[in-house]
């Protein structure tokens, strides 16, 4: 089955579980389970391969734990405390990779993980980490606690991990925090969705806070 990112009309992938864990039957339900509904969304297998992917690709990355942990919350909109880990940041990939693997083994018995190929790079990269860099002051006002270290974490994903997941995850930071955007960097997010192949929902499904340039 091949996964056509077009075709995925929802935020997908690590960033889009994340907004599973913000929803109003998360604290119902355990991590595993929100991760099952997350890996069964859809059509198929589409979403739990990108669902899979995405945690294979980080899990195996240099970032520290820290950085996966501190993630994880700012892209629900909770702000980071080391004291309130519940699970560790790797050890939480490793269940999302084992979820993801025995969904498509529903529809694929003989589905074996294969590390994820290289992360796109060049412009693209480039291109990621500057509207990360423009947005830093307004992600760090809205954050308050910690929005120095989010922003950088987004950094370091983006270099040392994958443009890709990187502003996916800078995406849902900015909806989980109510990030206000100006009409032409929400443009730009919009053109950029576009050349990493994304459903323009993915970029926007509603709740990003586009405001006038005052230019």
């Amino acid at each position: 089955m091949t996964v056509r990112r077009q075709d995925i009309w929802v935020d997908f992938g690590l960033s889009g579980l994340t907004k599973w864990f913000a929803g109003p039957w998360a604290g119902e339900a355990t991590s595993e389970e929100i991760v099952a509904g997350a890996a069964d969304w859809g059509d198929g297998r589409a979403y739990a391969a990108t669902l899979l992917e995405d945690a294979l690709r980080l899990l195996g990355s240099p970032v520290p734990t820290r950085v996966i942990e501190l993630l994880r919350r700012a892209a629900v909109g909770l702000p980071y405390n080391p004291d309130d880990v519940r699970q560790d940041g790797r050890a939480w990939l490793g269940d999302i990779a084992r979820i993801c693997t025995e969904r498509i083994r529903r529809d694929e018995p003989s589905f074996t993980p294969v590390p994820p190929g290289p992360p796109v790079d060049g412009p693209l990269k480039e291109a990621v980490l500057e509207e990360i860099r423009a947005a830093a002051p307004a992600v760090e006002a809205a954050v308050l606690a910690g929005g120095a270290e989010v922003v950088a974490a987004l950094e370091q994903v983006v270099v040392k991990v994958d443009p890709d997941l990187g502003f996916r995850l800078f995406l849902r930071v900015l909806k989980a925090y109510l990030v206000p955007v100006t009409e032409s960097r929400y443009q730009r997010y919009h053109e950029l969705g576009e050349r990493f192949g994304y459903h323009e929902l993915v970029v926007d499904d509603g709740t990003l806070q586009s405001i006038p340039d005052t230019d």
